[in-house]
C-alpha cells in the first residue's frame, strides 16, 4: 500500500485579506472617533498602508483591521505590522502579509515531528512547504494534533491530505 501524506503550508487567501481591508476601510470612514483625523487604510503595492494624524489613531486603525482579519479566519501570525512612523504631519504604518515557511522554520517543524511524532513518519522540506508522509493515516492524524498544539511564530495550514 502507498504512503499517505499531507502538506504543511503557510498561505493566506489574498481575497479574504482584501475583503477584511475593505471592511476596515468602511468602518473607519463611518466611525465617529475617526472623523477628522485623516484615518485611512489601503493597499500600497504588496504592503498595507495605514495613516492617521496621531500614533494612537494609526494603532486604532491597525486594531480595526486585525479584528476584521480574525472574523475572516486569517491568523494574525500572517500579519507583520511595523512601527508607526511620522511622515510630515501624518503617522504611517506599513503591514505585510507573510506567506511561506522559511527554511529554518521548516527544519524546526521537521525536527519536532522526528523527535515527538510517531515512528515511521517522514517529513521533507519542499520549497516553502513541508510534506509529511507515513504508511498509517492514524500517525498522520497524530502529527496534525501535535502541530496544532504547538505555538509557532507563523500560521500553519494542512492541505493535500491523502
Amino acid at each position: 500500500m502507498a504512503d499517505s501524506s499531507f502538506d504543511i503550508v503557510s498561505k493566506v487567501e489574498r481575497q479574504e485579506v482584501d475583503n477584511a481591508l475593505n471592511q476596515a476601510a468602511k468602518e473607519i470612514s463611518q466611525r465617529y472617533d475617526f472623523k477628522g483625523v485623516g484615518a485611512s487604510i489601503s493597499w500600497s503595492g504588496e504592503k498595507i498602508l495605514m495613516e492617521a494624524n496621531s500614533e494612537d489613531r494609526v494603532n486604532a486603525v491597525l486594531d480595526v483591521f486585525q479584528s476584521k482579519l480574525i472574523k475572516r479566519g486569517i491568523s494574525l501570525k500572517a500579519l507583520d505590522a511595523g512601527e508607526p512612523q511620522l511622515s510630515g504631519k501624518e503617522y504611517k504604518l506599513f503591514a505585510e502579509i507573510k506567506e511561506g515557511i522559511s527554511q529554518d522554520n521548516a527544519k524546526k517543524v521537521a525536527k519536532l515531528i522526528r523527535d515527538e511524532g510517531p515512528k515511521g513518519v517522514k517529513a521533507q522540506v519542499q520549497g516553502e512547504e513541508l510534506r509529511v508522509s507515513s504508511k498509517s493515516r492514524d500517525d498522520l492524524q497524530t502529527v496534525i494534533a501535535l502541530l496544532k498544539g504547538q505555538d509557532f511564530d507563523f500560521a500553519v495550514q494542512f492541505v493535500n491530505y491523502r
